[in-house]
């Protein structure tokens, strides 16, 4: 969000501003709830396509609609609009998303639920820059980011296994949907909790910090890993399914790796002081590279299960570290409010790019092109520790 006041100076942890414990875990809560659907779409969007509101073919295009919305909605909120007035904006947010998710609830036809999931992205988006604008802020970014990964998918386990124990069952995914607008309605008293304006960041932020060389670097690098994992998650089952492995043994293995990515945000809280980013960037893109050429050899249930849970404990555990490379980047931090777009970015156009490799029934290539991924994702890293290099040589 621009800022071009001088601000005020912060306090302790804060490079300006002094929230509050409360105030801090509000915002990280706002967030959170726009962060929801990526751990819910697998249950609503399976029962929509159960349900037979969509084909697999609109599945996709609903499900990427709103991740690509998502991203464009953090980097728009995050980018033009003020840091002032913030309970107001997070409570219009999730009032527009509550809306976003009843219409979805009544919507007839793919066209419709795609326009529906759209707005709602738009609106998720902002609420994520709600929470990322304050973590910009804290001298501890990297922990706080992780606190913040942690917050949301323990939020998002709890609520998957309520719509899809009782909910779903009982309402189909009508009510699943109504009850995202319901906790989004909820949320609004915590709207008020959330600090009425952010102290303005010691530099301005504009988008010419953004632009160079450094910045974009760090940012393909983030959005080239979020690929890796997007393109593996969306064709699990079929993946699965190629090497004998039911689907509802693959539904399985997805809940038990949101539990597990659980497990790698706090590992990843716990430990970011004591790594640092270059090395824990490349362990982590070494292990998906090697993740994923297991999954393309055609492995047996227990190496599957084995290599599908290890993606999920490193897809949350690399963020603290990403947000320390960005930080890096741009020290005005401008850069590190694009975080979450370019990893939604990556898991949006990642099932997409893969897709165009799959031959018939072979999804080998995904795999495969995850692979590549993860692999870029670090010669990127490579690139931006050069370029940093010859930068501070050249000072």
């Amino acid at each position: 969000m621009t800022s071009t006041s001088a601000g005020y100076t912060g306090d302790g942890d804060w490079l300006v501003g002094n929230p509050t414990s409360g105030q801090l875990a509000s915002a990280l809560w706002i967030g959170s709830v726009g962060l929801l659907i990526l751990g819910l779409q697998p249950v609503l969007l399976g029962a929509l396509y159960t349900e037979g509101h969509v084909s697999g073919d609109e599945l996709a295009l609903v499900a990427t609609a709103e991740m690509i919305a998502i991203a464009i909605g953090s980097a728009i909120v995050a980018m033009l609009l003020s840091a002032h007035k913030m309970r107001w904006k997070s409570a219009a947010l999730l009032l527009l998303l509550a809306l976003a998710n009843v219409w979805t609830a009544y919507a007839a036809g793919a066209n419709t639920l795609m326009a529906a999931r759209a707005l709602a992205g738009l609106a998720e988006g902002g609420l994520v820059a709600i929470a990322t604008e304050l973590i910009a802020r804290s001298r501890r970014a990297e922990r706080i980011g992780g606190y913040f990964v942690t917050m949301q998918t323990l939020a998002q386990c709890a609520l998957a296994l309520l719509l899809a124990l009782y909910v779903i069952p009982a309402a189909g995914s009508a009510g699943g949907f109504i009850v995202l607008a319901i906790v989004c309605v909820a949320s609004l008293v915590v709207a008020y909790i959330v600090p009425a304006d952010y102290a303005d960041l010691p530099k301005d932020e504009n988008l010419a910090n953004v632009v160079t060389v450094p910045s974009i670097t760090a940012l393909l690098s983030i959005f080239c890993y979020f690929m890796f994992f997007g393109a593996v998650w969306a064709f699990l089952e079929p993946l699965g399914a190629q090497f004998g492995i039911d689907g509802r043994t693959v539904g399985l293995i997805v809940s038990a790796s949101l539990a597990v990515q659980v497990l790698g945000a706090m590992t990843a809280t716990a430990f970011e002081a004591h790594i640092d980013y270059r090395l824990a960037i490349t362990a982590i893109g070494a292990v998906a590279l090697v993740s994923s050429l297991v999954l393309a050899s055609g492995p047996g249930l227990t190496t599957f299960w084995v290599a599908a849970l290890v993606m999920g404990f490193i897809l949350l555990f690399i963020v603290p570290y990403q947000i320390r490379l960005a930080i890096t980047a741009d020290d005005t931090r401008t850069t590190v409010l694009l975080v979450p777009a370019a990893q939604l970015f990556g898991l949006a156009i990642g099932p997409i790019a893969a897709s165009l490799l799959i031959d018939g029934k072979d999804f080998r290539p995904v795999p495969e092109f995850a692979a590549a991924s993860a692999v870029a994702s670090v010669a990127l890293l490579g690139l931006f520790i050069l370029i940093s290099r010859r930068r501070r040589a050249v000072a």
